[in-house]
Protein backbone atom coordinates (compact mmCIF):
# COMPACT_ATOMS: atom_id res chain seq x y z
CA UNK A 1 0.00 0.00 0.00
CA UNK A 2 2.57 2.98 1.03
CA UNK A 3 4.88 2.17 -2.36
CA UNK A 4 1.14 2.06 -4.11
CA UNK A 5 0.80 5.93 -2.60
CA UNK A 6 3.81 6.89 -3.37
CA UNK A 7 3.38 6.44 -6.85
CA UNK A 8 1.80 9.98 -7.99
CA UNK A 9 0.92 10.43 -11.52
CA UNK A 10 2.11 13.91 -13.17
CA UNK A 11 -1.55 15.56 -12.77
CA UNK A 12 -1.89 14.07 -9.37
CA UNK A 13 1.32 15.69 -7.78
CA UNK A 14 0.30 18.69 -9.75
CA UNK A 15 -3.18 18.51 -8.31
CA UNK A 16 -1.23 18.14 -4.29
CA UNK A 17 0.53 21.19 -5.54
CA UNK A 18 -2.47 23.72 -6.15
CA UNK A 19 -4.20 22.31 -3.22
CA UNK A 20 -1.32 22.76 -1.03
CA UNK A 21 -0.60 26.45 -2.04
CA UNK A 22 -4.13 27.28 -1.16
CA UNK A 23 -3.90 25.94 2.15
CA UNK A 24 -0.43 27.63 2.63
CA UNK A 25 -2.30 30.91 1.30
CA UNK A 26 -4.68 30.51 3.89
CA UNK A 27 -2.64 29.73 6.72
CA UNK A 28 -0.07 32.51 5.67
CA UNK A 29 -2.14 35.83 4.90
CA UNK A 30 -4.74 35.08 8.00
CA UNK A 31 -1.49 33.75 10.58
CA UNK A 32 -0.09 36.96 11.21
CA UNK A 33 -3.33 39.28 11.25
CA UNK A 34 -4.94 36.77 13.78
CA UNK A 35 -1.35 36.89 15.93
CA UNK A 36 -1.29 40.53 15.40
CA UNK A 37 -5.10 40.80 16.47
CA UNK A 38 -4.18 39.11 19.94
CA UNK A 39 -1.43 41.59 20.69
CA UNK A 40 -3.31 44.81 19.80
CA UNK A 41 -5.90 43.75 21.69
CA UNK A 42 -4.45 43.23 24.67
CA UNK A 43 -2.55 40.02 24.46
CA UNK A 44 0.84 40.28 25.75
CA UNK A 45 2.11 37.05 26.39
CA UNK A 46 4.74 36.21 23.58
CA UNK A 47 5.55 32.48 24.58
CA UNK A 48 1.65 31.83 24.36
CA UNK A 49 1.79 33.30 20.94
CA UNK A 50 4.43 31.15 19.36
CA UNK A 51 2.52 28.03 21.35
CA UNK A 52 -0.14 28.89 19.34
CA UNK A 53 1.85 28.60 15.82
CA UNK A 54 1.93 24.71 16.81
CA UNK A 55 -0.46 24.08 19.21
CA UNK A 56 -3.00 22.97 16.91
CA UNK A 57 -1.09 19.57 16.17
CA UNK A 58 -4.08 17.61 17.18
CA UNK A 59 -6.15 18.53 14.34
CA UNK A 60 -3.99 16.46 12.17
CA UNK A 61 -4.87 13.93 14.09
CA UNK A 62 -8.56 13.54 11.93
CA UNK A 63 -7.14 13.20 8.24
CA UNK A 64 -4.95 10.79 9.80
CA UNK A 65 -7.46 8.52 11.30
CA UNK A 66 -9.58 8.52 8.30
CA UNK A 67 -6.50 7.73 6.06
CA UNK A 68 -6.10 4.62 8.92
CA UNK A 69 -9.69 3.69 8.82
CA UNK A 70 -9.29 3.74 4.99
CA UNK A 71 -6.48 1.55 4.79
CA UNK A 72 -7.50 -0.54 7.50
CA UNK A 73 -10.66 -1.25 4.87
CA UNK A 74 -8.53 -2.54 2.51
CA UNK A 75 -5.83 -4.59 4.09
CA UNK A 76 -7.63 -5.73 7.13
CA UNK A 77 -5.34 -6.12 10.31
CA UNK A 78 -2.07 -5.94 8.04
CA UNK A 79 -2.25 -2.09 7.56
CA UNK A 80 0.35 0.25 9.87
CA UNK A 81 -0.65 2.33 12.33
CA UNK A 82 2.18 4.74 11.01
CA UNK A 83 4.94 4.65 8.08
CA UNK A 84 7.17 6.53 10.09
CA UNK A 85 10.45 5.08 10.77
CA UNK A 86 12.97 5.74 13.56
CA UNK A 87 15.37 8.10 10.72
CA UNK A 88 13.04 10.24 9.90
CA UNK A 89 10.96 10.38 13.67
CA UNK A 90 14.28 11.83 15.11
CA UNK A 91 14.78 14.31 11.60
CA UNK A 92 11.19 15.54 12.81
CA UNK A 93 11.85 15.90 16.08
CA UNK A 94 15.45 18.05 15.00
CA UNK A 95 13.25 20.11 12.82
CA UNK A 96 10.27 20.64 15.41
CA UNK A 97 12.70 21.94 18.13
CA UNK A 98 13.95 24.24 15.25
CA UNK A 99 10.56 25.41 14.39
CA UNK A 100 9.26 26.30 17.94
CA UNK A 101 12.42 28.52 18.34
CA UNK A 102 11.75 30.12 15.45
CA UNK A 103 8.31 30.59 16.72
CA UNK A 104 9.15 32.30 19.48
CA UNK A 105 11.32 34.97 17.23
CA UNK A 106 8.57 35.63 14.67
CA UNK A 107 5.63 36.29 17.69
CA UNK A 108 8.54 38.14 19.61
CA UNK A 109 8.78 40.44 16.20
CA UNK A 110 4.73 40.37 15.76
CA UNK A 111 4.68 41.33 19.05
CA UNK A 112 6.82 44.56 18.56
CA UNK A 113 5.82 45.53 14.44
CA UNK A 114 2.78 46.44 12.59
CA UNK A 115 2.27 43.44 10.15
CA UNK A 116 3.30 45.51 7.23
CA UNK A 117 7.10 45.53 8.40
CA UNK A 118 7.23 42.44 9.78
CA UNK A 119 5.59 40.81 6.67
CA UNK A 120 8.51 42.66 4.88
CA UNK A 121 11.02 41.38 6.66
CA UNK A 122 9.99 37.62 6.62
CA UNK A 123 9.70 38.55 2.78
CA UNK A 124 13.32 38.15 2.66
CA UNK A 125 13.43 34.40 3.88
CA UNK A 126 13.13 33.53 0.07
CA UNK A 127 16.96 35.03 -0.48
CA UNK A 128 17.79 32.81 2.14
CA UNK A 129 15.55 30.02 1.37
CA UNK A 130 17.53 29.94 -2.15
CA UNK A 131 20.82 29.94 -0.72
CA UNK A 132 20.15 27.13 2.05
CA UNK A 133 18.73 25.11 -0.79
CA UNK A 134 21.43 25.74 -3.16
CA UNK A 135 23.75 24.25 -0.22
CA UNK A 136 21.71 21.58 1.27
CA UNK A 137 19.92 20.17 -1.73
CA UNK A 138 21.62 21.22 -4.87
CA UNK A 139 18.75 22.99 -5.87
CA UNK A 140 19.27 24.11 -9.77
CA UNK A 141 18.69 27.43 -10.95
CA UNK A 142 17.18 28.63 -14.45
CA UNK A 143 16.50 31.85 -15.91
CA UNK A 144 13.06 31.83 -14.81
CA UNK A 145 13.53 31.17 -11.01
CA UNK A 146 16.43 33.74 -10.70
CA UNK A 147 14.19 36.44 -12.70
CA UNK A 148 11.37 35.64 -9.73
CA UNK A 149 13.67 35.68 -6.31
CA UNK A 150 14.92 39.02 -8.25
CA UNK A 151 11.89 40.38 -8.62
CA UNK A 152 10.06 38.90 -5.15
CA UNK A 153 13.11 40.67 -3.66
CA UNK A 154 12.75 43.63 -5.23
CA UNK A 155 9.24 43.87 -4.55
CA UNK A 156 10.29 43.44 -0.61
CA UNK A 157 12.57 46.49 -0.91
CA UNK A 158 9.67 48.67 -2.29
CA UNK A 159 8.15 47.96 0.59
CA UNK A 160 10.55 49.29 3.15
CA UNK A 161 10.55 52.76 1.57
CA UNK A 162 7.95 53.61 4.27
CA UNK A 163 8.82 51.22 7.35
CA UNK A 164 10.84 54.04 8.93
CA UNK A 165 7.60 55.88 10.08
CA UNK A 166 5.78 52.68 10.84
CA UNK A 167 7.38 52.22 14.52
CA UNK A 168 3.86 51.93 16.65
CA UNK A 169 3.68 54.79 19.37
CA UNK A 170 3.58 52.46 22.37
CA UNK A 171 7.10 51.14 21.77
CA UNK A 172 9.67 52.17 22.34
CA UNK A 173 12.69 52.35 19.98
CA UNK A 174 14.56 50.14 21.51
CA UNK A 175 11.02 47.10 21.75
CA UNK A 176 10.97 48.22 17.96
CA UNK A 177 14.48 47.53 16.79
CA UNK A 178 15.23 44.45 19.24
CA UNK A 179 11.58 43.60 17.60
CA UNK A 180 12.95 44.03 14.08
CA UNK A 181 16.39 41.55 14.75
CA UNK A 182 14.40 38.88 16.20
CA UNK A 183 11.96 38.52 13.11
CA UNK A 184 15.21 39.08 10.49
CA UNK A 185 16.20 35.72 12.59
CA UNK A 186 13.15 33.82 12.10
CA UNK A 187 13.42 34.79 8.68
CA UNK A 188 17.24 33.29 8.24
CA UNK A 189 16.30 29.97 10.41
CA UNK A 190 12.86 28.95 8.25
CA UNK A 191 14.84 29.85 5.49
CA UNK A 192 17.40 27.23 6.66
CA UNK A 193 14.23 24.79 7.70
CA UNK A 194 12.53 24.94 4.62
CA UNK A 195 15.33 22.95 2.54
CA UNK A 196 16.27 21.17 5.22
CA UNK A 197 12.58 19.14 5.24
CA UNK A 198 13.33 19.02 1.57
CA UNK A 199 17.00 17.39 2.71
CA UNK A 200 15.17 14.86 5.22
CA UNK A 201 12.26 13.87 2.07
CA UNK A 202 15.26 12.85 -0.03
CA UNK A 203 17.32 11.24 2.97
CA UNK A 204 14.30 9.53 4.45
CA UNK A 205 15.26 5.74 2.73
CA UNK A 206 11.57 5.10 2.91
CA UNK A 207 9.07 6.36 0.03
CA UNK A 208 7.26 9.55 0.88
CA UNK A 209 3.99 9.32 0.33
CA UNK A 210 1.12 12.49 1.11
CA UNK A 211 0.20 10.40 4.16
CA UNK A 212 3.87 10.58 5.45
CA UNK A 213 4.04 14.23 5.19
CA UNK A 214 1.07 14.47 7.49
CA UNK A 215 2.64 12.34 9.99
CA UNK A 216 5.88 14.58 9.89
CA UNK A 217 3.51 17.74 10.00
CA UNK A 218 2.22 16.70 13.42
CA UNK A 219 5.75 15.46 14.76
CA UNK A 220 7.39 18.85 14.07
CA UNK A 221 4.93 20.52 15.63
CA UNK A 222 4.23 18.65 18.16
CA UNK A 223 7.83 19.15 19.15
CA UNK A 224 7.61 23.06 18.73
CA UNK A 225 4.85 22.68 20.67
CA UNK A 226 6.86 21.21 23.59
CA UNK A 227 9.69 23.37 23.34
CA UNK A 228 7.07 26.55 23.15
CA UNK A 229 5.66 24.84 26.50
CA UNK A 230 8.97 24.82 28.43
CA UNK A 231 8.71 28.82 27.81
CA UNK A 232 5.60 28.68 28.61
CA UNK A 233 6.22 27.32 32.23
CA UNK A 234 9.41 29.34 32.83
CA UNK A 235 7.28 32.32 32.49
CA UNK A 236 4.25 31.70 34.32
CA UNK A 237 2.06 32.00 30.89
CA UNK A 238 -0.48 28.98 32.07
CA UNK A 239 -1.36 31.12 35.22
CA UNK A 240 -1.68 34.56 33.40
CA UNK A 241 -4.20 33.35 30.50
CA UNK A 242 -7.24 33.16 32.41
CA UNK A 243 -6.47 37.05 34.04
CA UNK A 244 -5.71 38.05 30.35
CA UNK A 245 -9.16 36.27 28.80
CA UNK A 246 -11.05 38.95 31.61
CA UNK A 247 -8.86 41.64 30.33
CA UNK A 248 -9.04 41.28 26.75
CA UNK A 249 -10.42 44.39 25.30
CA UNK A 250 -12.82 42.48 22.91
CA UNK A 251 -13.91 39.84 25.74
CA UNK A 252 -13.71 36.57 27.14
CA UNK A 253 -15.16 35.03 24.82
CA UNK A 254 -13.46 36.44 21.83
CA UNK A 255 -9.86 36.23 22.91
CA UNK A 256 -10.32 32.07 23.14
CA UNK A 257 -11.88 32.30 19.87
CA UNK A 258 -9.26 34.70 18.70
CA UNK A 259 -6.92 31.62 20.57
CA UNK A 260 -8.20 28.38 18.97
CA UNK A 261 -8.43 29.99 15.85
CA UNK A 262 -5.05 30.88 15.74
CA UNK A 263 -4.05 27.53 16.08
CA UNK A 264 -6.19 26.05 13.39
CA UNK A 265 -5.09 28.67 10.71
CA UNK A 266 -1.32 28.26 11.70
CA UNK A 267 -1.89 24.41 10.90
CA UNK A 268 -2.51 25.67 7.03
CA UNK A 269 0.61 27.48 7.29
CA UNK A 270 2.73 24.51 8.25
CA UNK A 271 0.94 21.70 6.47
CA UNK A 272 0.84 23.96 3.25
CA UNK A 273 4.40 24.54 3.56
CA UNK A 274 5.75 20.55 4.03
CA UNK A 275 2.89 20.17 1.32
CA UNK A 276 4.55 22.58 -1.28
CA UNK A 277 7.95 21.14 -0.27
CA UNK A 278 6.51 17.58 -1.22
CA UNK A 279 4.82 18.43 -4.00
CA UNK A 280 7.63 20.77 -5.88
CA UNK A 281 10.83 21.84 -3.73
CA UNK A 282 11.96 23.90 -0.81
CA UNK A 283 12.31 27.01 -3.52
CA UNK A 284 8.94 26.79 -4.62
CA UNK A 285 7.71 26.96 -0.97
CA UNK A 286 9.46 30.21 -0.33
CA UNK A 287 8.08 31.65 -3.55
CA UNK A 288 5.06 31.19 -2.42
CA UNK A 289 5.31 32.51 0.85
CA UNK A 290 7.06 35.35 -0.43
CA UNK A 291 4.21 36.50 -2.78
CA UNK A 292 1.82 36.26 -0.73
CA UNK A 293 3.54 39.30 1.22
CA UNK A 294 1.30 41.87 -0.43
CA UNK A 295 -2.13 39.79 0.09
CA UNK A 296 -0.88 40.25 3.68
CA UNK A 297 0.23 43.70 3.86
CA UNK A 298 -3.53 44.42 1.73
CA UNK A 299 -5.12 42.63 4.09
CA UNK A 300 -3.26 44.68 7.12
CA UNK A 301 -4.81 47.45 6.04
CA UNK A 302 -8.48 46.74 6.40
CA UNK A 303 -7.86 44.60 9.39
CA UNK A 304 -5.55 47.12 11.51
CA UNK A 305 -6.47 50.50 9.12
CA UNK A 306 -2.59 50.57 8.05
CA UNK A 307 -1.91 53.31 5.53
CA UNK A 308 -1.68 51.85 1.67
CA UNK A 309 0.84 53.42 0.08
CA UNK A 310 1.53 53.40 -4.02
CA UNK A 311 4.56 50.88 -3.10
CA UNK A 312 2.30 48.46 -1.62
CA UNK A 313 0.58 48.15 -5.11
CA UNK A 314 3.70 47.98 -6.38
CA UNK A 315 5.08 45.48 -4.50
CA UNK A 316 1.81 43.39 -5.40
CA UNK A 317 2.05 43.71 -9.13
CA UNK A 318 5.93 42.80 -8.76
CA UNK A 319 5.57 39.72 -6.51
CA UNK A 320 2.16 38.65 -8.92
CA UNK A 321 4.96 38.87 -12.23
CA UNK A 322 7.72 37.23 -9.71
CA UNK A 323 5.34 34.24 -9.89
CA UNK A 324 3.92 33.78 -12.82
CA UNK A 325 7.61 34.40 -14.10
CA UNK A 326 8.82 31.01 -11.93
CA UNK A 327 5.67 28.35 -12.59
CA UNK A 328 5.73 29.77 -16.60
CA UNK A 329 9.29 28.54 -16.86
CA UNK A 330 8.64 25.23 -14.65
CA UNK A 331 5.75 24.86 -17.19
CA UNK A 332 7.41 25.47 -20.25
CA UNK A 333 10.69 23.15 -19.22
CA UNK A 334 9.92 19.76 -20.69
CA UNK A 335 12.95 18.03 -18.83
CA UNK A 336 10.92 18.58 -15.58
CA UNK A 337 7.58 17.56 -16.94
CA UNK A 338 8.94 14.54 -18.65
CA UNK A 339 12.43 13.06 -17.23
CA UNK A 340 12.84 14.41 -13.36
CA UNK A 341 16.28 14.19 -12.60
CA UNK A 342 17.22 11.03 -10.20
CA UNK A 343 18.89 13.37 -7.49
CA UNK A 344 15.43 15.89 -7.24
CA UNK A 345 12.86 13.24 -7.32
CA UNK A 346 11.17 13.46 -3.26
CA UNK A 347 9.22 10.42 -4.28
CA UNK A 348 11.92 7.40 -3.74
CA UNK A 349 11.58 3.76 -3.55
CA UNK A 350 12.48 1.45 -0.71
CA UNK A 351 15.96 0.73 -0.15
CA UNK A 352 15.99 -3.23 0.12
Amino acid sequence: MEEMEAQLSSNTRRGLLVLNCLILSIGNCAGPLVMRLYFVRGGKRVWFSSWLETGGWPFMLIPLIIIYMRRRSKEGSKAHLFFMKPRLFVASTVIGLLTGFDNYLYAYGVAKLPVSTSSLIIASQLAFTAAFAFLLVKQKFTAYSVNAIFLLSIGAGVLALHTSSDRPPHESSKAYYLGFVMTVAAAVLYGFILPLIELTYKKAKQPITYTLVLEMQMLVCLFATIFCTVGMLVNNDFQAIPREAKEYELGEAKYYLVVVGSGIIWQCFFLGALGVVFSASSLVSGIVIAVLLPVTEILAVFSFSEKFQAEKGVSLALSLWGFVSYFYGEIKDPKKTKNPAPDTELLQTANP
